[in-house]
């Protein structure tokens, strides 16, 4: 399939009826529209994020089909020898496979799952040191909270536990997960449609969150939140300088991607986007119309972030050095929720067109496979 070749100005005046992704419609506010805009390094408290000069990023080739037949998969972690677990929302199953791609092997089912609306068997991670504990850890909705249990690949019927008591709700559970160049695991969590969670110092949900593998805090004493002031976190991506990008659902009128800061507030529910937070809230460093994103996944490849968007259908290439976010992929594949760079460079996406929301063709859902220069 061919992609789609850079948009250096995105349409902004479409009608607008519905929020991200995973969510009911919402009426939308009377305004000018958002368009895609991207402002490089960051983005200071309560400024807008700029649109900076264009850069034309390489666009990756293929796709190819590594594995059809899927059903909501959700999360990706990939094994040393490049194989990859991805994980299926609503049956969940973890699911084994080939780096070559072929027919998926199941691996296990996380039976303390409670799969309803948006939550489920959500995000999967592999240990770093996978090579001599064999850990995957993964993030499951159950009958009581949103936690983080992991499980010996070689013992996956034990399941274990190491974070519980993270809000649950029909929408807005978050659900990636990503390790960290510190060792560290990381988790985006959701504010369940209670909006005061993000800003309660308290609570586990609209946040963040940076934990040991053992689940403990990072340093002694310290918070397990990383950041806050979310709405729906479902993508997170460490470039190789070590920044930590993160996407996140608007309501209305901003689709975000946000630079993390250790302590940083994003503003939810009080700030949609840049909005105007007097100085005291992030601002994102890219903006998308709901319509044209819904961002859940993402990966960086070099110096580009992709992110998988679900009601947006595409795949936005994102030059994290500035210039114009570039749909890829635009009405191809449909929904897509994840994305992740494989140990030999390449990026694998999912397709989400099985969950309750999409247009499934035959073949669905899919795992695909992108060479990136």
């Amino acid at each position: 399939m061919s992609s789609r070749p850079l948009v250096l100005a995105l349409l902004s005046t479409l009608a607008l009826t519905a929020c991200g992704g995973d969510e009911a419609p919402v009426a939308a506010p009377a305004g000018p529209r958002p368009a895609a805009t991207i402002s490089p390094g960051g983005a200071s408290p309560g400024a807008p994020s700029p649109t900076a000069v264009a850069v034309a990023p390489s666009a990756p080739t293929g796709p190819t089909v590594l594995a059809s037949g899927l059903e909501a998969p959700w999360g990706i972690g990939f094994l040393p020898d490049g194989d990859a677990l991805v994980s299926e929302r609503d049956s969940a199953r973890v699911l084994r496979i080939p780096a070559a791609g072929g027919s998926p092997v199941e691996v296990t089912t996380i039976e303390q799952a409670r799969p309803a609306g948006e939550g489920g068997l959500l995000g999967l991670a592999v240990s770093p040191a996978f090579a001599t504990d064999s850990l995957v850890f993964a993030y499951v909705t159950t009958a009581e909270d949103n936690r983080i249990v992991r499980f010996r690949l070689d013992r996956p019927d034990r399941v274990e536990p190491i974070l519980t008591g993270i809000p649950k709700g029909r929408v807005h559970n978050g659900g990636r997960l990503a390790f960290g160049p510190d060792g560290m695991l990381y988790a985006g969590t959701g504010d369940t449609g209670d909006t005061s969670l993000s800003q309660d110092e308290r609570s586990l949900g609209g946040k963040v969150l940076r934990l040991s593998p053992t689940g403990e805090p990072a340093e002694a004493g310290a918070s397990l939140v990383f950041s806050r002031g979310h709405r729906n976190v479902q993508g997170l991506a460490f470039d190789d300088q070590g920044r930590l990008f993160a996407t996140e659902f608007g309501q209305n009128r901003f689709d975000e991607v946000n630079e993390l800061v250790e302590g940083g507030n994003y503003g939810w529910p009080a700030v949609e986007g840049a909005g105007d937070g007097g100085g005291d809230f992030t601002a994102p460093i890219v903006t998308w119309e709901p319509s044209e994103a819904s961002p859940s996944g993402a990966a960086v490849a070099g110096d580009t972030l992709f992110v998988a968007a679900l009601r947006g259908e595409r795949l936005w290439q994102v030059p994290l050095a500035g210039g114009e976010p570039v749909p890829l992929l635009q009405g191809e594949y449909g929904r897509l929720r994840a994305a992740a760079t494989a140990p030999d460079g390449a990026l694998w996406l999912l397709t989400s067109n099985r969950d309750g929301r999409g247009e499934p063709t035959a073949d669905d859902d899919r795992v695909l496979r992108l060479a990136v220069a």
